[in-house]
């Protein structure tokens, strides 16, 4: 018994240490178990089928933002129709007056509502679509979504406040004595290339604006400087045909995509707008202008979809 409890604990006999695994390559485990990047950029065809997917959620976004709009105003909606018919009486009378740009232009007032109308449309939703994501950060970063529809309902929304313009446009078209006609008919397919257009500035304007907030700051001056050189108070047709200016102005004018919306809405509205007033070419010009913001914005914008709302 004592030798037993007298008797030194013998070491335990050591084992060689596990030899060290190779760690797995992060992306290969993630791969494994079926993750995914969050908010990872899909490919092109898929970001227009989750879109497509959301339209219902585009549509009604659009149409609560109007709502809402002018909610806490007395008159409600009606700053809706109001608020374009006073910037409309103001230009009229610091141009169609005091400067007398209303001189050699038939229906003058029908010829300025229209113009301002259709320009406002294309102001607002670069507007809109510059705060479209830097604007909306916390909807962007708590949800996951193709972030695209945001400066396209913002753009829907900019097309309904049009329409319920345009129902004022036609008083004012009547009241005037413009009388219906066929070529009314052009609206839709004029309204359809401008908001094309307007869609992708807007998504052009978002990528930027998300980055760089302060553009917002500066929009506001070259969107008036641009409805001054678009042909809004005045006829680009009349000051062309009586004037020698240099070719190159020229071209840039009759090819300003805004101009050329304007005119367009002019002649299907307006029956003393004449085609001979429009540019050479405008249908393709409009087709063009808007081919070329509505896919290269939409392209543009989605090739920055990772970095939307990351800090």
């Amino acid at each position: 018994m004592s030798q037993v409890l007298d008797a030194t604990p013998q070491p335990a006999p050591r084992t060689a240490p596990p030899t060290a695994q190779p760690a797995e390559d992060a992306a290969a485990l993630a791969a494994r178990h079926g993750l995914t990047v969050s908010g990872a950029r899909p490919s092109l065809s898929a970001y227009v089928r989750q879109l497509w997917a959301r339209r219902h959620f585009i549509a009604a976004f659009a149409t609560a933002k109007l709502t809402a709009q002018y909610s806490q105003a007395k008159l409600g909606q009606l700053w809706q129709v109001m608020t374009p018919l006073l910037n409309a009486a103001v230009y009229y009378f610091i141009f169609g007056v005091l400067m007398n740009t209303k001189h050699g232009v038939p229906d003058y007032v029908p010829f300025l509502v229209t113009g301002v109308f259709v320009f406002t449309f294309t102001q607002s939703s670069v507007m809109t679509g510059t705060r479209a994501i830097s604007g909306s950060l916390g909807l962007v970063r708590a949800l996951h979504f193709p972030r695209a529809a945001l400066p396209i309902s913002y753009c829907l929304q900019q097309l309904q406040q049009l329409l319920f313009s345009m129902c004022a446009l036609v008083v004012i078209l009547l009241v005037f004595g413009v009388p219906p006609t066929l070529s009314w008919v052009l609206v839709i397919p004029v309204l359809l290339l401008q908001f094309t257009f307007n869609t992708g500035l807007a998504l052009i304007m978002a990528r930027m604006g998300s980055k760089t907030p302060d553009i917002a700051q500066l929009m506001p001056f070259v969107l008036r400087t641009w409805m001054y050189v678009s042909g809004v108070m005045w006829s680009i047709d009349h000051v062309l045909s009586r004037t020698n200016l240099p070719d190159a102005v020229r071209v840039v004018l009759e090819a300003n995509p805004a101009a050329i919306y304007i005119d367009l809405m002019r002649f299907a509205l307006i029956d003393s707008f004449h085609a001979s007033q429009l540019p050479d070419h405008v249908w393709a010009w409009a087709l063009g202008w808007a081919l070329l913001a509505g896919v290269g914005g939409f392209i543009y914008f989605w090739q920055a979809e990772e970095q939307y709302g990351r800090g």
